[in-house]
């Protein structure tokens, strides 16, 4: 991480942008050359080098962000607003399950059943097909409310650059595996949220709240409630850490 300062002369905010790109150029690349890796070591395999090398990113730049979020010009100070805390957490913890797993059997994540690149037409799918990237979208806007520095704020354009790209990205993918069967998903869904719905090609069932009983969303909703607890630790981590 101090290469990256050192690049952008001390500048933490610039560092931080340089951080997420470069974590943004491992992670999407390592995503795109999936089926080329996939064929040489196997879908397990591959998930646990992909992971093995993002994971690790993603958590510098979490503690690198925790160390410096206030770092930069202050814009505002809502904080102390009455309600203010309550609404930023109401968003915080929604934005969670938009942030949701690339695949519902949990198993596929952790490489122990294969992992499959799905077709997904149910749930949170139904509202947008690129819940991740608004889930990111809402993380941001909430974040970057209550701590309100030009560090937030840079970091949640970096943020929000790399899932603009992904969603494009993502229908590519989903597109060349899946050919007319994706055509089809995306005749009936929208990438903004709730404009297929409103526009009549997807129609909610009768029993459309089932689709959200499902495991993946109660372990978000419990692991979400336990990082915000934990976030004395995590704070604490990232200083120990040093970055």
């Amino acid at each position: 991480m101090r290469g990256f300062e050192a690049a952008v002369g001390g500048d933490t905010s610039a560092a931080m942008v340089l951080q997420l790109a470069f974590f943004a150029l491992v992670h999407s690349g390592g995503a795109a050359a999936r089926p080329a890796a996939e064929a040489v070591v196997g879908p397990r395999a591959w998930r646990v080098i992909f992971a093995g090398v993002s994971l690790p990113l993603a958590a510098a730049a979490v503690a690198y962000f925790i160390n410096h979020r206030y770092d930069g010009v202050p814009l505002w100070d809502v904080r102390g607003a009455p309600g203010v805390h309550s609404v930023m957490w109401a968003a915080n913890y929604l934005s969670f399950f938009l942030l949701y797993p690339s695949t519902f059997n949990l198993l596929e994540v952790a490489a122990v059943d294969k992992p499959e690149l799905h077709l997904w037409e149910t749930g949170v799918a139904r509202i947008t097909r690129h819940p991740q990237a608004w889930g990111q979208a809402l993380w941001c806007a909430a974040h970057t409310a209550w701590i309100g520095t030009t560090f937030m704020a840079a970091t949640s354009l970096a943020l929000l650059a790399h899932h603009a790209l992904s969603m494009p990205h993502g229908d590519y993918r989903l597109r060349k595996k899946h050919g007319a069967a994706f055509e089809a998903v995306a005749a009936r869904t929208s990438w903004l949220p709730f404009a297929a719905i409103l526009d009549g090609r997807q129609i909610l069932p009768p029993d459309y709240w089932r689709e959200w009983v499902r495991a993946p969303y109660l372990t978000i909703g419990i692991v979400t409630l336990g990082a915000y607890v934990a976030h004395p630790w995590m704070q604490a981590g990232a200083h120990a850490l040093g970055l």
